[in-house]
């Protein structure tokens, strides 16, 4: 089994948004793996992430994950849902009805100017983007301290055509 590789902090900041907006729930599972399912910000795909009963293998299904083979945000948010990482009520309400999709397009997946953007967007909103700057450095010190490995690689989902409104 191989180790994920450590994804940037955009994706953490990602997945605070998916809880945030209650995108992440628990789809129920097996005596293998724990299954939930993570809607994309903008409803337009639902990514499934399957977690090993021992809590050591985590396999998703998004494009960051297959494509680029880091831990990509469903799987962060689903750590973060099912309680094995922690985040903050002000984290993931600041981070909440961030249009991810929207702004990665935008930018042409530069990561440091969506990043800009949604500091921007924080701040406009009251929030404190450099303690959610701190924050999603150490949820990914404490993803590294996990040593997840990959689990089963499944193609990312076309889009459903449904889109939030």
């Amino acid at each position: 089994m191989a180790a994920w590789k450590m994804p940037p902090p955009i994706k953490v900041y990602e997945a605070l948004g998916a809880i945030g907006d209650d995108r992440v729930r628990a789809a129920g599972g097996s005596d293998a793996a724990l299954v939930w399912d993570v809607v994309s910000s903008d409803g337009g795909k639902t990514y499934r992430v399957e977690i090993s009963a021992d809590g050591r293998e985590i396999g998703s299904n998004d494009n960051a994950s297959y494509w680029q083979g880091y831990l990509g945000y469903p799987a962060i948010a689903v750590l973060i849902a099912g309680g094995r990482l922690r985040a903050s009520a002000a984290a993931t309400r600041a981070l909440a009805a961030i249009p991810w999709k929207e702004l990665n397009r935008r930018f042409k997946n530069d990561y440091a100017r969506t990043t800009a953007e949604v500091a921007r967007i924080v701040g406009e909103r009251g929030g404190d983007f450099a303690a959610i700057h701190g924050e999603a450095a150490a949820i990914l010190g404490a993803i590294a301290a996990l040593g997840l490995e990959r689990g089963a690689r499944r193609r990312p989902p076309r889009e459903s055509g449904a889109r939030r409104v």
